[in-house]
Formats: C-alpha cells, structure tokens, sequence
C-alpha cells in the first residue's frame, strides 16, 4: 500500500504533463483552422470580387433582349445557352476572362464591367458606375455614316494610312454577325464597343464570335511564355524569385523555345511598320504571349500593344519634372524636356530591345554550347538598342537579322522548324 501512494505523485505529474500536451496540440489546431479559415476567406473574398462572370452575362443578355446589342455570339450566350463560361482567369474586376466552349470551339471570353464600388458594413451599397458603352451609333444612324466613324476612329488611333478604307470593309463585315447581308443597329453598337477596346491585331487568337463587348477569342492551348500559369490562391504566395526559377523548368525543348522565339522577332518586325501603321509593346512580359500545338506564337494581351500615333500625342501633353514621370504603360518610356517641363514623344527603347530582354533566360538556358555565346552576345547587343524603332534604321535591321538567322540556322535541320 506504502508502495502504491509512493508511485502516486509520478503518475499525477505524467497526467498534468500528458493533459498540458494535449491543451497544446489543441491550441495549435484551433490556431490552424483559425488562420485557414481566414486564408480562405480573404481568398474567396478576393475571388468573388474577381470572378463576376454571371453579372458580365446578366448584363449583355439584358442589353441583347432589349434589342441595344446584337451579334454572332449573342443567340448562343442568351438564347440557346450553347456558349458557357468555364474556369474564371481574371485579374481585374471590371475586366471579366474565363474559358468558355461555343458548339465544337473552346476558347477564351472577355467581358467588361463597371467598375466595383466598395462600401463599410452598415452602409448601403452605391450602384455601380457603369460606362455607357452601347450609346453609338444613335438610332437613325445610315450605314454609310457609321462606315465614316469607324474609319475616324482607325484615323485618329492609326495616323494616316492608305489602306483604312479595306480595313473598314474587313470591320463591317465581321459586324455583320448573322450573315444576312446588312449591319442592324445593335449589331454596329457590338462593333463600336468592341473597336474602343483595340483588341483585334495581327499575331493574337482569332475572334470567334461576339455580343456587345463581351467576345470569344480561340485558346491559345500554351501559356505564359515560360510554360507555368500558377492558380490564383497561389500567386501571392510564390516569392518572384522562386517563381522564375520554376518557370524555367516547365518549358519545351530547346529547338521549340528557338521556333517561338523566332515568332517573337516575327511580330516586332511586323508591327516596325506594320500594313495599318507603327506600334508600341507597352508591356513586353513573358506572361502576355502563349503559342499553339505548332509552336507558333501568340499575343494574348493586346491592350499591351498602343498605335505610335496615340503614344506621341499623349506624351507630347504630359507634363513632368524628371523621366521617371515619363511612362506610358508599364515601360513605354520618354525623357523629360526640364526646360519646358514636357515630355518628348520619342520612346527611349524600342520594341526589339524590350523583346530580347524578356527572352534572354528564356533563350540562353539550354541552348546548343557552339552557339550559345554568339547568341549571348548578340542578345546583349540588342537590349542595349535606344531610340526609334520605327525608323527601321540599318543597326536595328542588322540586329533583328543576325538573331533570326542565328537561331534558324540551329533549327532548320531539326522537325521543329
């Protein structure tokens, strides 16, 4: 007996230590499933302000069976319901993508919205401000008249150019969506949304059909250029670094890497002096260009893609103090006059030398040894091009040459040219 109440202070001392255990481990679990649950409400939070794919199609299909709108797309998206959309891929609010099928098509569906209004709790909500897209033509508009805005519009963004007039032809004939030989009024409202939106270029997926502003594109079935597309809930959480470094690891096979690439030098020769004037790519990252199965490259964010025209017109007018104040989108860039405090119109780097930056660690990693430095070299000396692409002068034309011909001559023997 004497025994047994020795033992007894070593047994309540095991039991507080194994119920202090367990008060700990609880604790723990509770704290995770606190911190989820918080992850995933801001997360969810953040998706639903995102992700509004049902009020994009409430409001084109209202407009539609109102008779404001018309086009290919909206008897599929309102009517029959063959037109869905799928997995939601936007990054803005009021700038609506998913993945969407159409019949036999898959594709990629953009869709505008107004902009979101955020309010305290206790607060009513405010309407959202929504921009009178529909509003042109007016009703009484002649074919004729809206064939004179629209080559206006092309003008203003485009500069003089002596083909606008096909260009127009092209234009009205894809307004004509149902193919009945003439452009309702709903359906040249469609077409005077989707132009103030300057998403239909050469080198992007095709157009597929369209309602409003809301229009289907074909899928690029590869993208980001560095082949990895994290899901949203992830993105936050990757350092940059770490991301880059990952990037690197999901791409193809080096002759394949060399075909896109090609195509890259492709649209920034085109687009030089392209068939309806010069252009500017304000945003030259990896992640606004994708490719097909045959490795033949695509543009999938054309609003990074600006006509010269309008570039020098609104840096002629922005006023600064240095050159940082000089920007036009993420990195179209000017110098300041500090004497007349005013930007200059001419863009400090061109389209070529921005495109070899973007495909220096792209192109380098894993490259053939026998010509791995040449192309280093050759990259280099393009990223440090300054001044007017546009001028096609001899410098960038030999550059531009050289690189094409360098990787070409690595691939033509190969199946993948």
């Amino acid at each position: 007996m004497v025994c047994q109440w020795v033992g007894y202070p070593d047994l309540v001392e095991d039991m507080a230590r194994i119920s202090f255990v367990r008060v700990k481990y609880l604790f723990l679990t509770w704290l995770t499933v606190l911190v989820g649950s918080w992850v995933l409400y801001v997360q969810y939070s953040a998706y639903t302000e995102l992700c509004r794919g049902h009020e994009c199609k409430n409001a084109i299909c209202d407009k539609y069976r109102k008779g404001i709108i018309d086009g290919s797309a909206c008897s599929g998206l309102c009517d029959k319901e063959t037109l869905y959309l799928g997995r939601c891929l936007s990054i803005l609010p009021n700038n609506q993508v998913y993945t969407g099928s159409w019949g036999d098509h898959d594709g990629i569906i953009r869709c505008k919205l107004g902009e979101v209004v955020h309010y305290e709790l206790g607060e009513e909500p405010e309407p959202r401000r929504e921009t009178p897209v529909f509003d042109k033509p007016t009703k009484g508009t002649s074919v004729e008249k809206f064939k004179e805005m629209v080559f206006n519009h092309l003008k203003s963004k485009l500069g003089e150019q002596g083909n606008l007039a096909s260009l127009v032809s092209q234009i009205l004939s894809v307004t004509d969506g149902n193919r009945d030989g003439r452009v309702s009024l709903p359906e040249a409202r469609s077409t005077w949304a989707l132009l103030q939106m300057d998403e239909d270029r050469g080198h992007t997926p095709r157009l597929l059909g369209f309602c409003g502003d809301l229009y289907m594109t074909e899928r690029v079935p590869y993208g980001p250029l560095y082949g990895l597309s994290l899901p949203w809930p992830f993105v936050s959480w990757v350092p940059s670094g770490l991301q880059r470094t990952m990037d690197q690891w999901f791409t193809p096979s080096w002759p394949r890497k060399a075909k896109i690439s090609m195509g890259l030098l492709e649209l920034v020769e085109d687009i030089f002096h392209g068939t309806y004037g010069s252009f500017l790519i304000c945003d030259l990252n990896a992640a606004h260009f994708g490719y097909t199965d045959r490795h033949e490259l695509r543009l999938t964010n054309t609003g990074a893609v600006v006509p010269e025209d309008e570039f020098r017109r609104t840096m002629r007018v922005l006023k600064c103090e240095t050159d940082a104040d000089c920007v036009y989108g993420v990195d179209c860039r000017t110098s300041c006059d500090v004497s007349e405090k005013r930007c200059r119109e001419e863009p400090v780097q061109p389209n070529l030398a921005k495109a070899c930056g973007a495909l220096k660690d792209y192109i380098l990693r894993g490259a053939p040894s026998v010509m791995r430095e040449e192309l280093e070299r050759q990259l280099y000396a393009c990223m440090a091009l300054k001044g007017n692409a546009g001028q096609m002068n001899m410098e960038h034309s030999l550059i531009l040459n050289n690189l094409k011909a360098l990787l070409w001559k690595q691939i033509s023997h190969t199946k993948d040219s």
